[in-house]
């Protein structure tokens, strides 16, 4: 049977994790990442020269590295990061690596197939969007000291760590252009996965991209949200499992689900209402234990492509 086309759409760890779970259950990925960190070594390198942010990229590049010893090492390689307080202190080798091929090939869908081609990637990795973008969110109680206030946080290592309540985000610029490979992708995927991941700076920017959230609501794909292992903290504080399918109803009303896969120990108390949120969506809740019982707070991968598995089957 001819394996599934998947589109996973996301960022960071939570990306990462997703990535090295589909592998198993085909070969047919793209993974869809979002471009607005501004922290660390991406940060650094997206302001001294005003290109996308590589480490998210760098990241799913390295989850869908091949398995050999080739692949492996590359992979390593390319997660090095420079110790020091020097001008390469904190850098990733990957990072510098894609900013070098962007330069020198002009075109960053192109530079990313060269790494993917290095690491004998099963998948390819597209940015998102065509230019770097910024995260700006609606927050009620940023400053702890006056908690009913409501103000902006701009920038995502800001919103990723306010320790007041998004309400909302948006991008700068609004609203951005989309990747068209990207935005074709999604069209002709057989699935489409959701998370998991940080929900306002790694999953929810996604929607806010126009032509990808019309691809999402028109792909002729099933619709898959895996929701995180931990809720309730950071960018979340005070979020239940059925708020954050709130969230994403709230800022992509059109978006009919499929399918939420959520582990038991999310849920904890709120199934009948992560059940109807799901339902007003159009999905179907399924549970299935994807934690790994040595790493609180994180996906197993073999539980998760166990799961993606029986899901997509």
């Amino acid at each position: 049977m001819k394996r599934p086309a998947v589109a996973a759409l996301g960022g960071g760890h939570g990306l990462a994790a997703s990535l090295q779970a589909l592998q198993p259950v085909t070969d047919r990925i793209t993974a869809i990442v979002t471009v607005a960190d501004d922290g660390g070594s991406s940060g650094r390198l997206r302001e001294e020269f005003d290109i996308l942010p590589p480490g998210d990229l760098r990241m799913a590049l390295s989850a869908l590295c091949s398995s050999s010893e080739w692949g492996l090492q590359w992979r390593d390689a390319l997660q090095h990061r420079f110790p020091g307080e020097g001008p390469l202190g904190g850098h990733a080798l990957g990072n510098l690596l894609i900013a070098s091929l962007w330069d020198l090939l002009g075109d960053p869908v192109a530079g990313l197939d060269l790494v993917g081609r290095l690491l004998g990637a099963h998948g390819r990795v597209l940015p998102m969007a065509v230019e770097p973008v910024r995260i700006a969110a609606t927050v009620v109680g940023a400053d702890p000291a006056r908690p009913e206030d409501v103000t902006d946080v701009v920038g995502q290592v800001q919103v990723a760590t306010t320790p007041g309540r998004v309400l909302s985000v948006r991008l700068d610029p609004d609203p951005p252009t989309a990747c068209p490979e990207a935005v074709q992708a999604i069209l002709d995927a057989d699935w489409v996965i959701l998370g998991p991941g940080s929900w306002f700076t790694s999953v929810m920017p996604h929607l806010l991209v126009p032509e990808l959230r019309d691809a999402l609501v028109h792909t002729r794909a099933r619709r898959m949200l895996a929701l995180n292992m931990v809720m309730n903290t950071g960018e979340t504080t005070g979020f239940s499992a059925s708020d954050h399918l709130e969230v994403l109803a709230a800022h992509a009303p059109d978006l009919h689900l499929d399918v939420v896969l959520a582990d038991p120990s999310v849920v904890d108390g709120d199934g009948d209402q992560i059940s109807d949120t799901a339902a007003a969506m159009g999905a179907e809740l399924v549970y299935s234990s994807v934690a790994d019982p040595d790493q609180p707070g994180t996906h197993d991968t073999l539980r998760l492509a166990a799961a993606y598995r029986d899901v997509m089957e």
